[in-house]
């Protein structure tokens, strides 16, 4: 009995142990909840500006063109009032001595409650912009800056018969304008597209671009004034004797092809991307263009986002280990981004890590309430979203839980390093094959967006793991300026737990390389278990007189091999190649999104070999329900292709 005991205890002690070493790696929701806030029956939000008042009460604008106050907006029932409505699509609000303002289509308008009953009663047009009527020409903003004066960006309308193609049809459009209270514009900065993204950090203007025409992908933008953002279309007013920018359309265009051309009917050809063509980069035309100003940081494509929008510093004490980084939203993906930043040779540079997904709709605005909690606007109307409701209003809650993540990455002269944020596990951490690093860029180009382009796969060639366990410094060969530098840690492991990181990917983008000691091969591990082994092959006697085979029954036919049955890959097996690809940016398995979802693709039974061939030359009219038309993706290779159709087609079975 007392052996049976002893069995029984040993038993249930390997089973713990095994327990505790095959946990699953905890979630981004086990760290950050999101909880939906209560709005009242009626109110259609589709938020377009956040801002929490003095007295902790929040101030909500929507694209209905309504504010609404709510008090008490982190309890379980906070009380709404709206506070003023008949506005046109407002996409911002800031708060300055107890007046509102808000950014309108047209004009920025200051909210005044004069009686105090809790409504406006003065609508005040501090500023009106020209409007030439197209329904692109949204504004954002106010953002108030630290002198007082507000910040606004002005969209950009499109072509008649090149719809595709963005223009100023007025002045302003395609700017970012400094406004004073009483009423007084400055021109500030040129080159935006689509600048829903603004935000003042530290003081510091800054935005987020959405992918266009000229835009090759999305990231974060410090501004000055004088800047030129890198979209032409504003350059139509440089000439303008108040213009802080000097550069002119006319030494632009003469610089860089805008594809302006017309097919044999005499109409215009929508520019397309070309493979294998010699292409410009937005670094290369900074030599040209010295006014043109770089992004601080990519936000990769379809993996960080699709519409970059408001970028927002963490507060200290807030949100553990990530205090004084910055999130930014995207309204397309229905995500929130994480940065973190660094100036090298007196250039702002750094890595963009994904943060939190599953947000009801798209994200478009972010703003801190008083208790900690992060509130989150919310909209998708003609924009679309991964998020399938239309509106929202969601808060993101952190427990003061740790989550193991990489808290930062630094560029070092011979690589990066990496801090985490709590000790990795050193046998895996020591061991190259826990790492994989490849560097990319965008063209510079009249095209709607950009395939990564030059990509390169980089060699690790050793790490150094700090004594605490809380960096890694990695030797990465051929650093290439002004690339992002893409770094995958899918092995490495914490040292309690043995858990995954959250989040095994950095985007890095490398402004400039810093100069400094570089770390000698004698202080590294270059220990990898992912390295061939040479073993070599055994020779086999063969007799004398023999040729080495088996001898043929004589009056038989050699039978034939079996026909191997090709199977299906899984989601796992191709989930590397929809990200890569960007598939997931606008499909979804199940649930449509800004393109349909891969089951009712399956539905149609195209071949395989016919989704290759839609992938690189798209039909929009098959699905006429879709407003975004898919872009020609001929950057997908036909085995990608294929083995991703593969998938596709097994959805239907």
């Amino acid at each position: 009995m007392r052996n049976t005991f002893k069995k029984l205890a040993i038993l249930a002690l390997s089973f713990s142990f095994t327990t505790v070493f095959a946990q699953e790696t905890p979630k981004e929701e086990d760290f950050f909840r999101i909880n939906k806030v209560r709005v009242p029956e009626g109110p259609i939000l589709e938020v377009g500006g956040l801002i929490t008042l003095p007295n902790g009460d929040l101030g909500i604008s929507t694209r209905r063109g309504e504010v609404y106050i709510v008090e008490n907006p982190t309890s379980a029932k906070p009380y709404w009032r709206r506070f003023a409505y008949g506005l046109h699509e407002i996409l911002g609000i800031a708060y300055k001595n107890g007046a509102l303002y808000v950014a309108q289509r047209g004009e920025l308008t200051k909210l005044v409650d004069k009686d105090q009953d809790g409504k406006a009663d003065v609508y005040e047009t501090i500023y009106a912009w020209p409007l030439s009527g197209h329904y692109h020409e949204y504004s954002f903003g106010p953002k108030l800056m630290p002198d007082g004066t507000f910040m606004v960006t002005g969209n950009v309308a499109f072509g008649d018969e090149e719809w595709w193609r963005a223009e100023s049809r007025v002045p302003m459009r395609g700017w970012a304008m400094n406004i004073t209270e009483d009423g007084k514009m400055s021109p500030y900065a040129a080159g935006f597209r689509s600048p829903a993204g603004i935000g003042s950090i530290d003081g510091q203007f800054y935005y987020t671009e959405n992918q266009g025409d000229w835009v090759g992908s999305g990231g974060l933008w410090k501004v000055n004034k004088g800047d030129f953002m890198g979209h032409p279309a504003s350059l139509r007013w440089t000439n303008l004797p108040n213009s802080p920018v000097k550069l002119q359309s006319d030494f632009f265009y003469s610089q860089i092809d805008e594809r302006r051309t017309k097919n044999e009917q005499g109409r215009y050809i929508k520019p397309e991307n070309r493979v294998n063509e010699t292409f410009k980069t937005l670094f290369e035309m900074k030599k040209v263009f010295p006014e043109l100003r770089l992004p601080s940081v990519w936000l990769p494509y379809g993996i960080l986002g699709i519409s970059s929008a408001e970028p927002v510093k963490i507060p200290a004490n807030t949100f553990g280990p990530f205090a004084g980084q910055i999130l930014v939203g995207d309204q397309g993906m229905s995500i929130i981004s994480r940065i973190f930043m660094e100036t090298v040779k007196g250039e702002e540079q750094g890595a963009a890590f994904l943060f939190r997904k599953g947000f009801r709709s798209g994200v478009l605005r972010l703003e801190w309430g008083t208790d900690g909690s992060l509130f989150v606007g919310e909209t998708n109307r003609g924009w679309g979203s991964a998020g399938d409701a239309n509106e929202g209003l969601e808060r993101l809650v952190y427990n003061n839980k740790t989550p193991f993540e990489m808290k930062a990455v630094r560029a070092m002269p011979d690589g990066f390093e990496v801090e985490f944020t709590m000790p990795v596990d050193r046998k895996s951490a020591e061991d190259l094959a826990s790492y994989d690093a490849e560097s990319f860029i965008y063209k510079y180009h009249p095209v709607y967006g950009s395939p990564p382009v030059n990509t390169e796969k980089l060699k690790i060639s050793g790490v150094k793991v700090s004594a605490d366990g809380l960096k890694a410094r990695i030797i990465v060969q051929n650093l290439r300026q002004y690339y992002i530098h893409t770094l995958t840690l899918d092995g490495l492991r914490s040292q309690d737990g043995f858990y995954s990181l959250v989040h095994p990917v950095a985007y890095y983008t490398l402004n400039q390389i810093p100069d400094g000691n570089k770390l000698s091969t004698s202080e590294v591990s270059t220990k990898n278990s992912a390295a061939p082994v040479n073993v070599p092959a055994k020779k086999t006697a063969v007799p004398k007189g023999t040729t080495g085979k088996a001898p043929e029954a004589k009056g038989t036919a050699t039978p034939a091999k079996p026909t191997a049955t090709t199977k299906a890959p899984t989601f796992k097996e191709v989930e590397g190649l929809l990200t890569k690809n960007t598939c997931l940016a606008c499909h979804n398995q199940t649930k449509r999104q800004i393109g349909p979802p891969f089951v009712e693709i399956a539905k149609r039974k195209y071949s395989a070999e016919k989704i290759f061939q839609l992938i690189h030359n798209p039909q929009p009219q098959n699905w006429p329900g879709y407003s975004t038309e898919m872009p020609p993706m001929p950057q997908v290779t036909k085995a990608e292709a294929l083995k991703i159709a593969g998938w596709i087609n097994s959805l239907n079975k």
